[in-house]
């Protein structure tokens, strides 16, 4: 029986982890290790200045799966599971999200869905992150259900590459197909949004949100052009930024 870890960003209780969750351990012992809130944008962030603290959720209803929480970032937990949890037996695979919006194109470099994905690369544990375009907590992913085991277990027999993982983007609502897709060249605009209370002496404050623009919409290989046209976009990512065009 495989040991499955899945990890998410946007904390314990979310539809998106509950369900992957559950349908893992139709592929193996689960054991959930995610934030105890929501730590999207922390890419593969680690936390170095706080403690981090781990506890267990006894009362749940994921078949059987394990299921702990702590204060730390995704990063955090792949680091907690291989070496306090697994550190007498192995992880087969970690399984990252559902995440609640898209981690395409250069939203990857934010995510901590994939953050955790790209350090169980790193770390030589095979990593598959899924995603879904919506940021909204009762989001439908019916339509998705049906794929996360088929294609996670395709990924995994065929073998996942040393340094590698792989980065799947769903559209919402009827999926039409499958494609292998290359993240789409983009950017955010008008990213800052003023607030106009903010503490005395502060001279300004402001939120973070934006506009995302995509940089090549004609091309039609790309994470972004799948989803706009209904299809599960699958992107492998490898930890080695090397741009070697330019040595």
């Amino acid at each position: 029986m495989l040991n499955i870890v899945v990890i998410n960003d946007d904390g314990w209780g979310t539809a998106g982890i509950r369900l992957l969750a559950k349908e893992m351990t139709k592929m193996g012992h689960v054991t959930v290790v995610c934030p105890d809130g929501a730590r999207s944008g922390y890419g593969a962030a680690i936390s170095t200045a706080t403690p981090m603290y781990l506890r267990r959720i006894e009362e749940h209803d994921l078949n059987g799966a394990e299921v702990y929480v702590t204060n730390g970032t995704p990063a955090d937990c792949v680091k907690i599971a291989r070496e306090y949890l697994f550190r007498d037996k192995q992880i087969d695979l970690i399984v990252s999200g559902i995440n609640h919006g898209s981690n395409a194109s250069v939203n990857t470099m934010y995510s901590g869905t994939m953050g955790a994905c790209l350090v169980a690369a790193e770390k030589g544990i095979p990593a598959v992150g899924w995603s879904i375009n919506s940021h909204e907590p009762d989001v439908d992913l019916h339509w998705l259900q049906p794929f996360l085991v088929e294609v996670t277990r395709h990924l995994y027999e065929e073998g996942i590459a040393p340094r590698t993982c792989f980065n799947i983007n769903a559209p919402v609502g009827e999926i039409e197909g499958i494609r292998w897709t290359r993240e789409c060249v983009g950017h955010w605009t008008n990213e800052l949004t003023e607030i106009e209370e903010r503490p005395e002496g502060v001279l300004k404050a402001w939120k973070l949100g934006g506009q995302f623009v995509n940089d090549e919409p004609s091309a039609t290989d790309t994470d972004i052009w799948a989803m706009e046209h209904q299809l599960l976009s699958i992107t492998p990512l490898t930890i080695d930024w090397t741009d070697y065009g330019s040595l």
